[in-house]
């Protein structure tokens, strides 16, 4: 199965459909995948296990995503002060 994952990310070329956001409006798609992106990069971390599957969630927020956002994110984990569960 990490295999699967892994030959996944070589081949990623933009976001594909996800059936949890139906709507044109990919707002939300965008957040959950820059919040499970980061999730999976702590959880994976604190068991010691590779982090590479991840990139998945990376690599889907960076299509999906206004570079404004993210870095407005990224400063806010950064202080502390975001407002999703990560």
């Amino acid at each position: 199965m990490a295999d699967d994952i892994l030959t996944k990310i070589e081949n990623f070329k933009t976001a594909p459909f996800d059936a949890r956001f139906p709507n044109i409006n990919q707002s939300r798609n965008c957040y959950q995948n820059y919040r499970d992106y980061y999730r999976c990069n702590n959880a994976l971390s604190a068991k010691g296990v590779d982090t590479k599957p991840c990139e998945w969630y990376f690599k889907v927020y960076k299509c999906l995503c206004p570079v404004s956002w993210v870095t407005k994110w990224d400063e806010e984990r950064a202080a502390g002060t975001f407002p999703g569960k990560i």
